[in-house]
């Protein structure tokens, strides 16, 4: 299983990017996959994640600005941040579970400057 996160970048603070997660090796259609964020020293904190049946779930914090998403087809997840703020500089990882094991991507840094 492997999950390959891109999209991070500099973005000024008010401020759109969206991420991508391509999955492979799983049957990405039946995964749940979600997204991460770390900033150094601190937990790595959850943000928000999509359902197989399509269904989403967003930490209190990024709900109205981020939007998660997934293609199927492509078998990609993509996290559309908008009204994006300084505190949302961190690595995003995204994540699925697969016969009880957690896969990680390698992470995206994304860095919002004010």
């Amino acid at each position: 299983v492997q999950l390959q996160a891109s999209g991070g970048g500099l973005v000024q603070a008010g401020g759109s990017l969206r991420l991508s997660c391509a999955a492979s090796g799983i049957t990405f259609s039946a995964n749940a996959i979600g997204w991460y964020r770390q900033v150094p020293g601190n937990q790595r904190e959850w943000v928000a994640t999509i359902n197989k049946d399509g269904s989403t779930d967003y930490a209190d914090s990024m709900k109205g600005r981020f939007t998660i998403y997934r293609d199927n087809a492509k078998n990609t997840v993509y996290l559309q941040m908008n009204s994006l703020k300084p505190e949302d500089t961190a690595a995003y990882y995204c994540k699925t579970t697969s016969w009880g094991h957690a896969y990680w991507g390698q992470g995206t840094l994304v860095t919002v400057s004010s």
